[in-house]
């Protein structure tokens, strides 16, 4: 299948966004997560998801990809929220995670989707959470991957290197990026580097936004967690982690699963934070049996 590509003007911005299947199918939303195109997505992922009957929508959230960029000013980095955060202090941050979900939603409504299945990786399960959340009759299902109720549990060695800024050539942006990679991906089961390197090189030319990164950051920790609302999601919930995850602990994936009403926990053994290509028959499965039994049941 072909992806169809568009523009849209949703909840007073532009998002980017691309999609797979007719137009009567039901719709499969995908939320990528912090500092990620919607390029993320694995190609063979979205078209498994799409050969087995469903519209498979990916898009860039705001101040990433091709999407609405914000040109506010830059809050502080990651040791300044950290710091705030930890002493309570208020987060300047020039929209939040709740904003973010209002984007989506407001993305359901350009392309004429009443209700979608959702599913949503790392900040994106923070956002498809709060879909599910504010706006329960827009969401048929939630698919809630390597994310968190609010728990971190960012491994050192990662904290560390998310605390250095690399040069702004392109050289050191896309070893920094590969590093990261090489640091958050599955231990024994991530893709080799130079396709991974090859997807970065391809990232930093479709669009290099670094001061995105930071504000999607405040995002998150202005919006605190959701430890205390994940009760009143309605949607039927599936929770997938790795338990090699060293960018956010399996202890918030067990807390999301035990808040939500009648949610299900999937632990993969030996997955990271990635989608890596090893994986992606496991995590494509898990998924459609989701969907498949809500739209059976419904």
């Amino acid at each position: 299948m072909q992806w169809m590509c568009g523009k849209a003007q949703a909840n007073g911005i532009e998002l980017a966004y691309q999609e797979l299947g007719g137009n009567s199918a039901p719709a499969i939303l995908l939320i990528m997560g912090f500092a990620s195109q919607l390029t993320v997505w694995p190609e063979a992922f979205c078209q498994s998801l799409a050969a087995a009957g469903y519209r498979v929508i990916r898009f860039d959230n705001r101040d990433v990809g091709l999407s609405h960029k914000v040109y506010d000013q830059v809050p502080p980095g990651i040791v300044g929220l950290r710091l705030r955060s930890s002493l309570r202090l208020p987060i300047r941050a020039p929209y939040t995670l709740d904003d973010m979900c209002a984007d989506a939603v407001a993305l359901l409504d350009v392309l004429n989707i009443e209700r979608a299945h959702i599913v949503g990786a790392s900040m994106g399960g923070m956002i498809g959470q709060l879909m599910a959340i504010n706006y329960p009759e827009r969401v048929a299902s939630l698919v809630s991957m390597m994310s968190s109720s609010g728990y971190g549990g960012m491994k050192p060695a990662v904290l560390m290197h998310f605390m250095k800024k690399p040069k702004a050539h392109r050289v050191a942006q896309i070893s920094h990026a590969l590093k990261t990679w090489q640091l958050i991906s599955s231990p024994e089961f991530g893709d080799p580097e130079p396709q991974l390197r090859a997807r970065i090189a391809a990232a930093y030319e479709r669009n290099h936004y670094p001061a995105g990164k930071a504000r999607q950051l405040a995002a998150i920790v202005a919006s605190g967690n959701r430890k205390k609302l994940l009760s009143k999601i309605s949607a039927p919930t599936l929770v997938i982690h790795g338990d090699k995850d060293p960018m956010l602990s399996l202890k918030g994936a067990r807390d999301t699963a035990q808040r939500i009403p009648n949610a299900r926990l999937e632990i993969i053994p030996g997955m990271g934070h990635d989608l890596p290509t090893a994986m992606l028959e496991r995590l494509v499965n898990l998924i459609l049996g989701h969907v498949d039994a809500v739209k059976m049941a419904g």
